[in-house]
């Protein structure tokens, strides 16, 4: 993915939801890294949810939404990070209404991932997986 317009002066942040979806999050922050200035999180979970699944994925971010909400966070970080491009990756109509609130460009994460050659993971993944063993039919 080149941004769509080819300008790599851009600042990209996923909702944490999207970032869930990708099958590895890593190589996906380390492919934007190459054609996007900053690349960051933004979650209303608390911030040790996002601490925690960027450190278990090895994600280095250069900003996330910490105690903040998502639409203050992405008005901030538009206000540091001076670049031509804002981009937020999102899983919903609520995430395109935030993007187009704090005037941010808005990808659905299965577009971002079409365009940048990203694979999505199975949400059914993260589902709990039926249990076989150990079940027995001699209970009454």
């Amino acid at each position: 993915m080149d941004g769509g317009g080819g300008s790599s002066d851009m600042t990209l942040a996923f909702e944490l939801a999207a970032l869930k979806r990708l099958a590895e999050p890593d190589a996906v922050f380390s492919d934007a890294r190459t054609w996007s200035k900053y690349v960051g999180v933004v979650s209303e979970e608390p911030t040790y949810v996002v601490t925690n699944f960027t450190r278990k994925n090895r994600i280095r971010q250069d900003f996330f939404s910490g105690p903040r909400g998502r639409e203050e966070s992405l008005e901030n970080v538009k206000r540091q990070f001076d670049t031509d491009r804002h981009v937020l990756v999102g899983t919903s109509d609520e995430d395109a209404d935030l993007a187009d609130r704090v005037d941010w460009e808005y990808l659905l994460v299965e577009q971002a991932a079409d365009a940048a050659g990203w694979e999505l993971g199975d949400p059914e993944e993260e589902a709990a997986p039926e249990s076989t063993e150990d079940e027995r039919d001699d209970w009454p």
